[in-house]
């Protein structure tokens, strides 16, 4: 009996362990060659993979080592010390000429003249191909998918898992008939996990699409500095960040970016913007190129606004652990550069509605959470 006992626990530990690679290989993604006919065709792609506007460093497998043990001896640092106030979103029924809701990291439900665009959804617990270990979220996502409002586009701009998760995209796409904007390559991962083909535009760097009827907006796929990937092969796939160009009003979503020259150029094409949704945590001077940091999001914000100026909302901070720095240090920076610029920003709680017709919220509730 105890054989049988034992054979049948070890039956089950491995199914379990099958269902779990299983599952990982699935988060993983298409593979190189289901998304090599989708990007071979690019004059950003050669050698096999994608390549930056301007350099970004390599690691050595050394300085790799050193990040990895780094990374393991950090423990709380980086987590807040406090619960973080997470709003329900009310979200009317039309969208606004000018609103923003942060959802959390790079996730965002943008509002350009009456159209909704949400920007890089992530709704699991972990950014991870592995829901049982990865960076960990600190408060849980303000809405459902369910309880989403009806959406005009999804926008992805690069797969790694903070950015592109799999849980999110087919639980959207099976709540709504929403389409996917994504830059090249991404979209051989939604196809492999279900999503149609003829709801995924996929784009190289300025190239754009038109979304609505009326009062259409225009999203073209701008540049960014940064990489991708989501096993060991790198830069199969493009990165980007994202125009959204209204009759009235224009936003720009940065995605993931370390601080390039190509945002003033971005700004004298598309611009000025109203509002820039741009990235100012996770950095680290091990990796100075792919991520900005506070102060250089303030100057690309200038980039992008001049010569009349709108307003920044900041993202990628708060929400995961992924760097060095504290979990205050992001806006703590973030408010005496922009202060020293000038600069308009807004810090909305997550799940918090911004309407940019109005007069915008200035509780600096993260001081009480860091």
């Amino acid at each position: 009996m105890r054989r049988i006992a034992l054979g049948g626990a070890l039956t089950a530990s491995a199914a379990a362990g099958a269902v779990a690679s299983a599952r990982i290989a699935r988060a993983t993604g298409a593979s190189r060659a289901r998304i090599r006919p989708y990007t071979a065709g690019s004059e950003h792609f050669r050698d096999g993979r994608f390549h930056n506007l301007e350099p970004v460093s390599a690691f050595s497998r050394e300085q790799v080592v050193d990040l990895v043990k780094a990374m393991a001896r950090r423990g709380s640092e980086g987590s807040p010390s406090r619960p973080i106030p997470v709003l329900v979103p009310l979200a009317p029924a039309v969208a606004a000429d000018l609103g923003v809701t942060w959802l959390g990291h790079a996730s965002t439900l943008v509002e350009v003249d009456r159209h909704r665009f949400l920007t890089d959804p992530v709704w699991s617990d972990r950014v991870s191909p592995s829901q049982a270990m990865g960076p960990r979220r600190f408060h849980p996502v303000p809405v459902r998918v369910g309880q989403l409002p009806k959406l005009d586009a999804v926008l992805i701009s690069h797969d790694h898992y903070d950015h592109l998760d799999e849980w999110s995209v087919r639980a959207i796409a099976a709540a709504q008939p929403v389409r996917f904007i994504v830059p090249l390559g991404v979209g051989a991962h939604l196809r492999s996990w279900g999503v149609a083909s003829h709801r995924i535009t996929e784009l190289d760097w300025n190239e754009s699409t038109t979304v609505g009827e009326s009062s259409p907006v225009e999203v073209t796929c701008t540049p960014a500095r940064h990489f991708s990937g989501r096993g060991l092969s790198r830069n199969t796939t493009l990165w980007s960040s994202f125009v959204l160009a209204g009759p009235r009003h224009r936003v720009f979503f940065g995605g993931d970016s370390g601080y390039m020259a190509e945002f003033a150029r971005i700004g004298a094409e598309h611009g000025p913007f109203d509002l820039t949704v741009l990235p100012v945590g996770a950095y680290a001077e091990q990796w100075p190129d792919v991520h900005m940091n506070p102060e250089e999001a303030v100057r690309a914000h200038g980039d992008l606004t001049a010569p009349r100026g709108g307003v920044l909302l900041p993202v990628h901070w708060g929400t995961f652990n992924l760097a060095f720095h504290s979990w205050v240090d992001p806006m703590v920076r973030l408010q005496a550069a922009s202060e020293a610029a000038g600069a308009r920003v807004v810090v909305p709680r997550p799940g918090q509605r911004v309407d940019m017709v109005k007069p915008l919220p200035t509780d600096r509730w993260w001081l009480r959470c860091g």
